[in-house]
């Protein structure tokens, strides 16, 4: 597995795209977090996060969103509201039996957006 994607660790597009579906579920069940989808378009906001994961992992990229700046400016996202949507991701990975190690990959990948995401230390 050395050199494999986190992508292919996961095991391939439809496993992103499921992750991506479950993960949405717990956040938007989450009320320390869920209010900043409030006004947000779900099932295009779902897209999105599917193809820049599949990006982000090491995969094709088919992203076209905006970048990740951009996309979360003016959201007043705090560090605790971040840490909270990672563990949420964690979580899911977890559940659907992704080893540790691959997780704290993901964690990794996700980790290196946090200065242009969080407004509020």
């Amino acid at each position: 597995m050395q050199n494999k994607t986190i992508f292919d660790k996961l095991g391939g597009q439809a496993n992103i795209d499921a992750a991506v579906v479950k993960f949405y579920q717990k956040v938007l069940s989450d009320p320390s977090v869920s209010h900043y989808f409030k006004n947000t378009d779900m099932k295009k906001q779902t897209e999105n996060q599917q193809k820049f994961l599949t990006m982000a992992f090491g995969g094709p990229n088919n992203y076209t969103g905006r970048d990740m700046k951009a996309g979360h400016a003016g959201l007043g996202i705090t560090t605790v509201a971040f840490n909270t949507i990672v563990k949420h991701l964690g979580d899911t990975l977890k559940e659907m039996g992704v080893p540790a190690e691959v997780i704290a990959e993901a964690a990794a990948v996700a980790e290196t957006t946090r200065a242009d995401i969080v407004e509020i230390k």
